[in-house]
């Protein structure tokens, strides 16, 4: 695609952020697009929210789950920006309003206490990295309408990424095995879903050994300090005013959210 196009077409998305408002699904409007054109429009999109006063403070994994991928029909994971505008503290309502089409997902947190730079980053490199892990819930949202999306148009709208809260609790990632945590998801207290560190390409870790690879080839690392949310351990669920969730997993605590 020609810059002119990617640069229209972040801009594009950047506007529907701030209106909470959608567009048509950029794949049918130019169904030549390739990965690689979607992640150039995914950093003017960041671009102009850091231009804004906003800071990047992470990175995201999506669509790692099987549940999450049957229910989009994107088939391979990626990844996004995180930005301190996105923060929420556990606990704390967050408006609907703000959003435009939210769904909640359960997933782990890992807090960054070393660079990570791949390729050849190992499971192993990706514990002695990690400071704590913990509970979160990542608020996606799509700007593409009814989420008609195909794997380019979740990259270019920065993953999917909406909002973000992170649990109280801390805990150190070598106490436990990641991969065979259990997590509940409740909704108005009622169960909606378990899954299990395991839905996340086997284990958060490979998650985020990914992420730090993937990212690595492109010359992006992952910075000390940084929040990287590793991806859902069940299917995403329609969030609405009035709405409370909370996550359980084994081992790491709980993390809830209210909307209003």
């Amino acid at each position: 695609m020609q810059k002119t196009e990617i640069t229209r077409l972040g801009d594009e998305l950047y506007q529907a952020l701030n209106n909470q408002s959608v567009v048509e699904p950029l794949t049918t409007r130019h169904p030549e697009m390739t990965i690689t054109d979607a992640y150039q429009i995914q950093q003017c999109m960041i671009g102009r929210r850091v231009q804004a006063g906003e800071r990047v403070v992470g990175k995201k994994i999506g669509v790692t789950s099987a549940a999450v991928m049957n229910m989009l029909d994107v088939y391979q994971p990626d990844f996004g920006y995180l930005l301190d505008g996105m923060i929420y503290n556990e606990g704390q309502s967050i408006a609907t309003d703000t959003l435009i089409q939210p769904k909640a997902e359960g997933e782990i947190a890992f807090i960054l206490k070393k660079d990570l730079i791949g390729p050849g980053v190992t499971n192993a490199d990706v514990l002695a990295a990690t400071e704590c892990v913990m509970p979160c819930f990542e608020i996606v949202d799509s700007r593409i309408r009814d989420w008609k999306i195909r794997i380019q148009d979740t990259v270019a709208d920065n993953a999917s990424c909406g909002v973000f809260v992170l649990g109280d609790c801390a805990v150190d990632p070598r106490r436990l095995d990641l991969a065979l945590c259990g997590m509940v998801l409740e909704r108005n207290g009622e169960i909606i879903a378990t899954g299990c560190g395991a839905a996340a390409l086997g284990s958060p870790v490979n998650a985020v050994a990914w992420l730090a690879n993937t990212l690595g080839l492109l010359g992006v690392p992952l910075k000390a300090g940084e929040v990287i949310l590793s991806g859902a351990l069940a299917a995403m669920f329609p969030v609405k005013a009035g709405d409370s969730f909370r996550v359980s997993i084994g081992g790491l605590g709980r993390c809830s959210v209210r909307f209003h």
